[in-house]
């Protein structure tokens, strides 16, 4: 379990949110993923996402790769929310968006550009309403994976009713008509960001985006050591030199 650090003390129309509240833990065991894939569920269900199943749980073949990270989000010691990451690479394509919209990212992926695919974010239908600040809090993950892993796009795979808060706080821009999405009943839009060229901007709005790299690295070092033969982090960090699908403004 990590626990959110406050790493800077701008003034901030969300800086008062009182991140020694928040810890984000990695699903490493069966039961820790299990947790998680029952909470899609229910969060799915709820919305009418998904067509109920037997099982109760709400998981595919991404969540076992390498290159992902399934986190819990705490608050007060108790499970809010929901995300997965997952960094694509050359050397470590595979990712949940790449599935879906292949024709736009694979040019990127063999530009040898990084991208952070932050997918299955979701929170407890049951809570939600009491944590107004749970999507900022839980989609930091993303800011802080686009960071460690020096990422030059920043992707989000969202429903079109979700578009206008990812571009107004991440400022991202919509690339791709909706699209059918594996296991889910509603249609998803592809949205991208140039990391690098935006991030100040973020910062300068959502002064506790960001964070140190001790965090960082307690949330991520266990997928580097699983992915040590595929050397994501090390790898530079490529400009934007040549036309790119990720909007800069």
């Amino acid at each position: 379990m990590v626990s959110a650090v406050r790493s800077t003390g701008r003034a901030s129309e969300r800086l008062s949110y009182p991140l020694e509240s928040v810890d984000y833990k990695l699903a490493e065991t069966k039961t820790d993923k299990e947790q998680l894939y029952r909470l899609r569920y229910r969060a799915y269900l709820r919305e009418g996402t998904i067509d109920p199943n037997a099982e109760q749980m709400i998981y595919d073949e991404y969540d076992e790769l390498p290159n992902s990270w399934n986190f819990g989000v705490y608050l007060d010691g108790v499970l809010m929310s929901s995300l997965r990451i997952t960094v694509s690479s050359p050397e470590m394509p595979a990712c949940p968006s790449l599935g879906v919209f292949a024709d736009l990212l694979d040019p990127e992926i063999a530009k040898g550009r990084i991208l952070v695919d932050p997918t299955r974010f979701v929170a407890d239908p049951d809570r939600e309403a009491r944590a107004p600040e749970l999507p900022y809090v839980t989609l930091r993950l993303a800011y802080m994976a686009c960071e460690y892993f020096a990422a030059d796009i920043g992707l989000a795979s969202v429903r079109a009713e979700h578009q206008a808060f990812y571009r107004r706080v991440f400022l991202h821009k919509s690339i791709s008509e909706p699209r059918h999405y594996p296991s889910l009943t509603k249609p998803i839009c592809l949205m991208a960001v140039d990391y690098p060229a935006m991030r100040e901007r973020v910062y300068e709005r959502y002064p506790y985006f960001r964070s140190s790299f001790f965090e960082r690295r307690k949330l991520f070092e266990r997928g580097q050591r699983a992915v040590e033969a595929a050397p994501v982090v090390t790898l530079p960090q490529f400009p934007f030199a040549q036309a790119t699908i990720a909007p800069r403004s």
